[in-house]
């Protein structure tokens, strides 16, 4: 009950001014002054007056207090309005003078946000703003020195509890400026006018405040807004200049695809750049916060979610003069409004999971109620029932807008009740009353307000919270569910250290001496051990034993042996002996000596087994082939639908590297394609567990988990995957299709709209560097013209002058038509589609490409039709691809992409004729395609299938230079052997069979070659080799049998 219990309690606000520092009157010697302060607009005390020498601080310790409360002072008055403090200085009396004099000598403002925060008491030293003309003022340009006050706030008990605090808000609206206002504004029109600024935000489940905004200020163009530049208080003008400044709060300069709103498009960027420098503008740079209790958070939460506009309304007020003898007759004291607009503001990114703060342009539109109604549901006008109290519109007056609204506010709710009664009437009534009340809305068009529309009026708002409305899950603790999901992998053994480690430098020194040692004795007399070779005899051994120790010390060999012994030795007495102090009793260093040397003789002779030992070498090899190219080969057997063959290469993959989470998600994907989602999962899941952040992990874990139903697992994963990398197109657009699916369609919209952003990003990069390359080569094309030239030089120099400008706004053309040229050609769902496709999820794969099919921005429709028809070969549904490459083909008949799916098509339904005409349209393409290794190998085995061997060489040829495998090589070496060139044939079935010597068809040919070149050994052992492996090709074990029995060999059995 507590969490919903609105602030019914009386807390005294206590403000204390301790002293003044540096403070400067009119006399020289000294300064008489007190201290005003005020807050809400009440005087709540003068200090006693004090006359302090100039060169000494002021000690005021002057206390005063208010009365924080449902009734007068509330928590809204505490979050929005400062404390307000006034120096005085009591001028020295004249003669005659009965009365005291006293002059403004500066004012200063202190922020009571901290107690909305649950501080009991803070001190601040606040800067004291001088009046200008002030002696103050001329003294801090003469000294440079500014006065400052010390002052401390404390309260008994804290204005809101735990509960209260954890619950409520505080939402601050800044009004910056808006700009290109119509053109017929003038700043020296009179009377004077008024621009304003109003909107209503729910403090509380009942009760709507409205933040006015009224001291804009009209500018003429020329010049940009300085940034950055404080925030003002919503109190209009103060005394001295500067004292309207919220410290610490500054608008500073925003990246323009992080705002919201209108006009965010890349094609308005110059309207925009033009705009904010050369057009008239009205410059408000005004911060209000409002407090907003449990109930009222819970109401702004649902009126956004129930209705995303929000409307803000602007107008130009002219206040009406008084008649003679200052009374005014009735309907004469209201503000006239003119300019009437409003800007609907969309305030669903606050329900952004951990989004605390909007920036947004927003476009001026003019107001009509009818407009008002159907975007916001709201029947009234904040403006037109504000000019009633001209109190509240004034920009000197700002302190008394709540009181004066109270009525309003009163009004407004039963306003609100009465439409809620009236909705819940029978359906006649209802529709009565709407009819009633729409032919009543638009009395006039609103001409004045069209001039918005027409100048492209726009105003940049800002909205934060100190907490999101809705709340996001830390990265911390999504790691800490992915772990509990997917344990990590424990931790790979400790590398030794201590006495180990020693022990193993000193077995490495020992190797690495004994193998110089040996380099010495090969020098000397040749190799030491000779295969097969006598023994040498015993009084020969010793001469030589004797002559290379005596060439190792004659060369200082000797002695740089024992040097580069010594550290390991000094290691394994402090590591392995622990000895660090030196012997005292020489009967204990000798046997200390001895243990020592037996130690060291020991793991010599050990190191020494291991490095001359011919058995026990266990040099590492490199493995013949590399994970790339294994994976390759397994890549190529799935294209041949040799899935066995193809799992066989990713589990050698995985012993060459098994800690890689790249090989597990790889293999992972080829069980997806073999429809056995528990294995890829349990494959996505090792790649998890070795690496905690590998995203396309996450992403097919996610993937997986709402294939399976387990959707809180799945959002789980694809929420982690944002934060590990938040500049991931796929990521956020899986993590959209989700949230979609799920029917949360903020979070949905959310993830689409940063996806949008990373694109963007993207693709503005890429076409930047592209610009950057191609000025590169333009500006070298004309220097190289420019030194060939042999004309005058000082022209020619005049003429690039001049083309300067024209070619830097060209190549400015240049970049924002290649941005938005790319922008149509990929789309964040097409990213994802291909990711999916890539990895066999063709479910969630059809969910992405309906989603581009129904998406405002879709890109081309080749692009779309092409990774359907990719889907639908995946499935095996034939007449579907078809159907979808034909469509792919009216929009883009060039694409060698869609001719080479057409080609496969064609291959697997057995139509080797038209896919051989659609490869070969597709290797003629100026493009190149984006797989052209299975275009090679399907193109190859057509032409070796009608016996085309001429034109199959060059095109395996070209598939071995491209991308060399056993396949490549081998139909590279039978189609040499089918036109008798038995030499290329041999080389390239010994390449084939470096690569995989387990292919049964590249021992068969080999054993052919052999047979032909009348080798009969050699044909033997290929034969053997090619039916131990299992050679099933009826047609060549035919034509080697036939060989064999011509030959009269090769067949070791008969």
């Amino acid at each position: 009950m507590e969490n919903h219990k609105e602030f019914g309690r009386v807390v005294p606000v206590q403000i204390s001014v301790l002293s003044g520092n540096h403070l400067r009157g009119s006399r020289t010697d000294s300064c008489l002054s007190f201290v005003r302060v005020e807050f809400n607009g009440c005087v709540l005390g003068d200090s006693q007056k004090l006359d302090v020498p100039v060169d000494k601080d002021v000690v005021y310790n002057f206390t005063c207090s208010f009365e924080c409360s449902e009734v007068a002072h509330t928590l809204d008055d505490v979050a929005h309005k400062p404390v307000i403090l006034t120096v005085f200085e009591i001028l020295p009396k004249e003669k005659k003078q009965k009365e005291e004099k006293t002059t403004v000598l500066g004012q200063a403002v202190v922020d009571l946000l901290p107690l909305l925060r649950g501080q009991c008491s803070f001190s601040s030293t606040v800067l004291l703003h001088a009046v200008p003309g002030s002696p103050a003022d001329v003294a801090v340009h003469e000294d440079g020195v500014k006065s400052t006050l010390d002052v401390t706030v404390h309260v008994p008990e804290p204005l809101l509890s735990d509960a209260q605090r954890s619950d409520s808000n505080v939402l601050m609206v800044t009004v910056e400026t808006a700009y290109s206002v119509p053109d017929v504004w003038n700043p020296a029109s009179t009377p004077p006018s008024h621009y304003i600024a109003a909107l209503q935000m729910p403090v509380s489940a009942t009760k709507e405040q409205v933040l006015l905004f009224s001291n804009g200020v009209l500018k003429m163009g020329g010049e940009k807004e300085p940034v950055p530049r404080p925030k003002k208080w919503p109190l209009g003008s103060l005394l001295a200049p500067g004292a309207e400044v919220i410290q610490g709060l500054y608008i500073d300069a925003e990246p323009t695809d992080t705002d919201h709103g209108d006009l965010t498009d890349i094609a308005d960027k110059d309207f925009r750049a033009d705009a904010e420098c050369n057009q008239k503008r009205v410059s408000w740079d005004t911060a209000h916060r409002c407090f907003i209790d449990a109930g009222g958070v819970a109401c702004l939460s649902r009126r956004i979610a129930e209705c995303r506009l929000w409307p803000v309304e602007i107008m130009k007020a002219i206040q009406t003069a008084p008649t003679k003898g200052g009374k005014t007759r009735q309907g004469e004291d209201e503000v006239q409004i003119s300019f009437h607009g409003v800007v609907y503001m969309d305030l669903v990114p606050l329900l952004y999971p951990g989004v605390q703060r909007i920036h947004g342009v927003y476009r001026i539109y003019p107001f009509y109620e009818s407009d008002l109604l159907n975007k916001t549901q709201r029947t009234y006008s904040v403006l037109k029932e504000l000019s009633r109290t001209p109190a509240a519109l004034s920009r000197n007056r700002a302190n008394s807008s709540v009181n004066s609204l109270k009525a309003f506010q009163s009004k407004t709710m039963e306003n609100q009740r009465g439409n809620n009664d009236v909705s819940k009437k029978p359906d006649s009534q209802g529709k009565c009353a709407q009819t009633d009340s729409l032919s009543g809305l638009e009395p006039q068009v609103n001409s004045e307000g069209q001039m918005y529309a027409d100048s492209r009026s726009y105003i940049i708002i800002e909205i934060a919270v100190e907490k999101p409305l809705a709340p996001k899950r830390p990265p911390e603790e999504l790691a800490k569910r992915v772990m509990e999901l997917v344990p990590p992998r424990p931790p790979l053994p400790r590398r030794p250290a201590g006495a180990e480690r020693a022990v193993q430098e000193y077995q490495s020194q020992i190797a690495s001496v004994a193998a110089q040692v040996l380099d010495q004795y090969q020098q000397l007399f040749g190799a030491a051990f000779l295969p097969g070779g006598k023994p040498l005899d015993p009084v020969l051994l010793e001469q030589r034993k004797n002559q290379l120790l005596g060439e190792l010390n004659y060369s200082g060999k000797y002695f740089a042996f024992k040097e580069q012994m010594k550290y390991s030795v000094v290691r394994i007495v402090r590591e392995k002996m622990l000895r660090t102090e030196a012997f005292s009793d020489p009967e204990q260093l000798q046997a200390f000596l001895s243990q020592l040397y037996v130690f060291l003789v020991d793991e010599m002779h050990a190191a020494l087994n291991k490095t001359l030992s011919v058995d026990s070498q266990d040099a590492h090899q490199e493995p013949v082939l590399s994970c790339a190219q294994l994976k390759h080969f397994a890549r190529e057997a799935e294209l041949n639908t040799d899935y066995q063959l193809a799992a066989q290469y990713y589990q050698e993959c995985l012993i060459q590297e098994r800690s890689e989470p790249s090989h597990w998600c790889d293999y992972g994907a080829f069980h997806m394609l073999t429809a056995d989602h528990l294995k890829a999962e349990e494959c996505f899941q090792q790649a998890l567990s070795i690496q905690q952040t590998h995203i396309p992990s996450l992403l097919m874990c996610g993937v997986l988990s709402e294939m399976n139903g387990r959707y809180e697992d799945a959002e789980t994963f694809f929420e982690r995957a944002t934060c590990v990398e938040p500049n991931n197109v796929v990521a956020w657009a899986l993590f959209g299709i989700f949230c979609q699916t799920q029917e949360k369609c903020i979070e949905a919209e959310m993830a689409f709209r940063e996806a949008n952003k990373q694109l963007n990003a993207v693709l503005l990069n890429e076409s930047a560097s592209r610009a950057e390359i191609t000025s590169e080569t333009q500006s070298g094309q004309k220097k190289d013209q420019k030194d060939e030239s042999s004309g005058n030089t000082d022209e020619a120099d005049a003429v690039h002058e001049e083309d300067r400008p024209q070619n830097d706004q060209e190549s400015k053309q240049e970049v924002q038509q290649q941005i938005s040229l790319t922008s149509v050609q990929t789309t964040i769902y097409m990213e994802t589609v291909w990711f999916l496709l890539q990895n066999y999820a063709l479910q969630m794969a059809q969910r992405a490409l309906a989603l581009e099919l129904l998406s405002p921005d879709r890109g081309t429709i080749s692009s779309y039709h092409l990774a359907l028809a990719k889907l639908h070969l995946l499935r095996g549904e034939h007449d579907s691809t078809e159907a979808s490459l034909k469509e792919a083909l009216t929009d883009n008949f060039q694409n060698p992409d869609i001719w080479a799916l057409w080609g496969h098509l064609h291959y697997e339904k057995g139509d080797y004729a038209q896919a051989q005409n659609c490869y070969e349209r597709t290797l003629d393409s100026v493009l190149d395609a984006s797989d052209t290794h299975s275009i090679y190998l399907r193109l190859g085995s057509i032409y070796l299938q009608k016996g085309e061997y001429e034109k199959a060489r060059p095109v395996f040829l070209r598939a071995c230079k491209r991308s060399p495998s056993c396949l490549t090589w081998l139909r590279l070496g039978i189609a040499c052997y089918r036109l008798e060139e038995l030499t290329e044939a041999e080389e390239a079935l010994t390449e084939a069979n470096a690569l995989n010597n387990r292919n049964p068809e590249v021992w068969g040919y080999l054993s052919l070659v052999c047979l032909w070149t009348g080798r009969k050994l050699e044909a033997e052992q290929s034969y053997k080799y090619a039916l131990k492996m299992n050679l099933q090709e009826e047609s060549l074990l035919e034509e080697i049998h036939e060989l064999q029995s011509r030959v009269g060999f090769g067949n070791p059995s008969f």
